[in-house]
């Protein structure tokens, strides 16, 4: 730029003495031609309309010529009046002499500061391109003859560039309601500075469903100004058909246009039928089918609902109404007690007092009251089928080995099979004894055919050292309180124990070996001389 401006001054003192020496010459002398804005002046006549004799070019001759340009500046408005410009003449910024071409005003779009116009470019205006903006058909000015070369001639009025949507029934400051963000919604806009405030469910309401589009002037245009809203059939249609009034807001709130207010003007616990419960909610034409004068049966629930039950109490005398067993709350649950239960044909004890009722009352299409049935299997599966002899078990009546508190529990006396349960056996669950897993680990009950051995229940740890004839009776040496050997007498075995050997543990001479790769304590010894445990 100083190489420029120093060639300029130059120059303008090379045109001036030229002029001098050659005036009247038929041949023009110049440094270069013009760029084409200035492609007018070209002619030595022209040097002084911008070059003061004998001097470089003057930024008053400039502004002699740009008017529109030094009113701005004498108004300290506008980006020649700004900060970076103060003190800075034309010709360093757009010199000329370089061609038809050349671009007198250059600057990079980039870098450019807008805000030193005095317009900050926010919000979706910082993505838009200088031409999209700076453009013929949105300048205005009489003073400017040639737009095409100026970014001169904008205001910063929204309108000046954005049609008016609302086509003048709004006041002109967009920024009222809208930002530089985007048009829609109006983010500025608070309706609780309008008119009509929204509350309750209003808030949730489209402004479609107020505000309508129209045509106007050959355009869409939305109504905002002039909404009628004096009264809720502005909007709302009566469904009443004027029974009531038009004042809504008697019997409705802003929060629902269906939950009716307990008012002084409408209160129905006055019309000989409370509220109450589920009722609250109830829909009014769901019982005011037609016209809310019309007397509604109410003395019993099925003079509204329907008998779900199909009759299934009809027999009781007097005949029996829902209230009996439901409340104004809801259907699902009963409110029959067990007392009541006392008085049918299966009382209620032990854990059947805490069964659910749907687990006897079985669903299907509808809950089962009748013929229902009181023996156990009409209710439970007989899980052991064929496998219990019917001698214990007559008429299926599982009562005779379990009660009603639970089904681990057994009351069955088993001294009736031959093998009567002493010591631990007493405690042990049926179970463990006849519930047996077969190969696949399927479990199957097992109730005869057991036997009274103790090795089909309980592993031989001692690997058939105390078998006879096949079979080990462990209680030669066990009892059924315990394992420890109760009943073994040392002394009576081929081994008695004297003197020193008394007082011998039984683990030293009886060591642990193994069979079958399981291990096992070694207690039928046959080598019986000192030197085989004394060295």
């Amino acid at each position: 730029m100083k190489h420029i401006k120093n060639i300029t001054k130059t120059g303008g003192l090379l045109l001036t003495l030229l002029c001098l020496i050659s005036f009247g010459l038929q041949a023009q002398i110049s440094p270069g031609d013009l760029a084409e804005p200035h492609a007018h002046l070209e002619g030595l006549s022209n040097c002084t309309l911008c070059h003061t004799l004998g001097d470089k070019v003057s930024d008053e001759k400039c502004l002699d010529c740009h008017k529109e340009l030094k009113e701005r500046i004498d108004q300290k408005k506008g980006y020649h009046s700004s900060s970076d410009m103060k003190g800075k003449s034309c010709v360093e910024c757009h010199n000329d002499h370089h061609g038809r071409k050349f671009q007198i005003v250059r600057f990079d779009p980039k870098a450019f500061d807008h805000r030193l116009t005095g317009y900050k470019l926010e919000g979706a205006h910082l993505e838009k391109a200088c031409e999209d903006c700076h453009q013929q058909k949105f300048m205005s000015g009489q003073k400017i003859k040639e737009k095409k070369y100026t970014f001169l001639g904008l205001n910063t009025e929204c309108l000046s560039c954005h049609e008016d949507y609302h086509q003048a029934s709004l006041p002109k400051n967009c920024l009222e309601c809208h930002n530089y963000e985007k048009f829609k919604p109006a983010p500025k806009f608070d309706h609780n500075k309008a008119g009509f405030k929204l509350l309750g469910k209003h808030q949730d309401v489209d402004c479609l469903k107020c505000h309508k589009k129209e045509q106007r002037n050959g355009k869409d245009f939305q109504v905002f100004k002039g909404v009628e809203a004096r009264n809720c059939t502005s909007c709302h249609t009566d469904v009443h058909q004027n029974k009531f009034g038009q004042d809504c807001k008697k019997c409705h709130s802003e929060e629902s246009f269906h939950l009716i207010k307990n008012t002084s003007d409408f209160d129905h616990n006055q019309t000989g039928f409370k509220l109450e419960g589920s009722h609250v909610a109830v829909s009014c034409k769901a019982c005011h089918k037609n016209n809310y004068t019309d007397r509604i049966r109410h003395q019993l629930c099925t003079d509204c609902h329907k008998d779900y039950h199909e009759g299934q109490f009809q027999n009781k005398n007097p005949k029996p109404d829902c209230k009996d067993c439901h409340t104004v709350n809801g259907f699902p649950g009963s409110t029959f007690t067990l007392e009541q239960h006392e008085t049918t044909a299966f009382p209620l004890k032990g854990a059947h007092l805490a069964t659910p009722c749907f687990v006897c009352h079985k669903k299907t299409e509808k809950w089962r009251f009748r013929d229902i049935g009181s023996s156990c299997s009409d209710c439970h599966e007989n899980i052991h089928k064929e496998t219990i002899s019917a001698k214990y078990i007559p008429e299926n009546n599982c009562m005779n080995c379990h009660d009603e508190s639970r089904w681990n529990k057994v009351v069955f006396d088993h001294r009736q099979t031959g093998f009567q349960l002493e010591g631990k056996h007493g405690l042990v669950s049926c179970r463990e004894c006849h519930f047996r897993a077969d190969e696949n680990g399927n479990i199957h009950q097992q109730f005869a055919g057991l036997g009274q051995q103790c090795t089909p229940c309980h592993t031989d740890q001692h690997q058939q050292q105390f078998d006879d004839a096949g079979s080990t009776d462990c209680k030669r040496c066990h009892a059924f309180e315990n394992w420890k050997t109760l009943h073994f007498d040392h002394n009576k075995t081929r081994f008695p124990l004297d003197g020193k050997h008394a007082q011998v543990p039984c683990a030293s001479c009886h060591k642990e070996t193994t069979k079958n790769n399981q291990p096992f304590i070694l207690y039928k010894i046959n080598d019986y001389r000192c030197e085989a445990c004394h060295l």
